[in-house]
């Protein structure tokens, strides 16, 4: 009986070793790949060049990523600040003042709109949000506009990631405990000076982390975006401007690849710039999270 008892104990502690080492070794493998294939573009055309040129020109030789990075950013920083209001707001009302039946009716409806296949999001702006941004928006900025812009796809991503981000605060600020909001009550605040006091300031780094996470996955959006951002190769000159992001770039080319030289090295790299991009973000809202942390417990010290 011991014996059985212990090979389950090892048995199970080698299964989370395992997992463990797949969870490290899978990224490994897929940025050793990704940076194998880019090496031919890079041995030729330098990393600087490819980074900051503007051509893209792929049966010349040519490969400059400057368009695709900064119309990635765009889009995808824009969405962000779009829908981060949105979701601290919509998530403080939620958790804090509505009634629990609309909590209960919302919450589903939450994860219904998370679910959404992409395209969908796509089709839905294609419709909507185009002639909006062409009829509206561009006229009173006083710009001709075709509808597909940065603006066209922020706002398609920021809608497709406000059921991302708002479940996470629904959770996180479920785990306040009660007594906290009972204290804060205690010392004669009204509703919303709890809410500051308590619930934002206790789930502060959890909030950062939740708009982090919701950046990544907008800037690795593809179709939906693709399908309203105009995938025009230059800088947008502003917001109604087409754009082009990394994605949208892979998506639209890769089926080309073979048939032009370094093509293939070119679209790796542009995935090795996503990549990058968001290791890089990442560890910034760790840096800025723990910072966060630090002058929180500080405080309350």
């Amino acid at each position: 009986m011991i014996a059985t008892r212990r090979m389950r104990d090892y048995a199970g502690f080698a299964w989370m070793v395992i997992s463990k080492i797949i969870i490290i070794i899978v990224p490994l493998i897929m940025l050793y790949v990704i940076i194998d294939k880019s090496l031919p573009l890079l041995q030729e055309n330098g990393f600087v060049n490819i980074l900051s040129g503007d051509d893209w020109k792929p049966a010349a030789g040519s490969f400059g990523f400057r368009p695709f990075i900064i119309g990635s950013l765009y889009v995808s920083v824009l969405a962000i600040l779009i829908s981060a209001p949105v979701c601290i707001l919509a998530a403080i009302y939620l958790s804090e003042y509505a009634h629990r039946r609309i909590l209960g009716f919302m919450q589903p409806v939450i994860d219904i709109l998370a679910g959404i296949p992409s395209v969908i999001y796509g089709v839905w702006g294609i419709l909507f949000i185009v002639p909006f941004v062409r009829n509206v928006i561009a006229p009173v900025a006083g710009i001709e506009s075709t509808g597909y812009s940065v603006l066209a796809g922020s706002l398609v991503l920021a809608v497709m990631i406000i059921p991302f981000v708002l479940n996470i605060l629904l959770e996180l600020f479920a785990t306040v405990p009660l007594e906290l909001r009972e204290s804060a009550y205690s010392m004669g605040t009204t509703k919303w000076e709890m809410v500051k006091v308590t619930v934002l300031k206790k789930t502060g780094a959890g909030i950062i982390s939740a708009i982090g996470l919701g950046w990544a996955r907008a800037i690795g959006e593809t179709i939906a975006v693709m399908m309203v951002v105009g995938n025009t190769i230059a800088i947008p000159k502003n917001i109604v401007s087409p754009g082009y992001p990394l994605p949208a770039l892979i998506a639209n080319n890769y089926g080309e690849m073979m048939s032009i030289p370094k093509y293939d090295s070119a679209l790796m790299f542009a995935a090795l710039i996503l990549l990058v991009i968001t290791v890089v973000f990442n560890i910034l809202m760790r840096l800025i999270i723990r910072r966060f942390t630090t002058k929180t417990a500080d405080n309350e010290a």
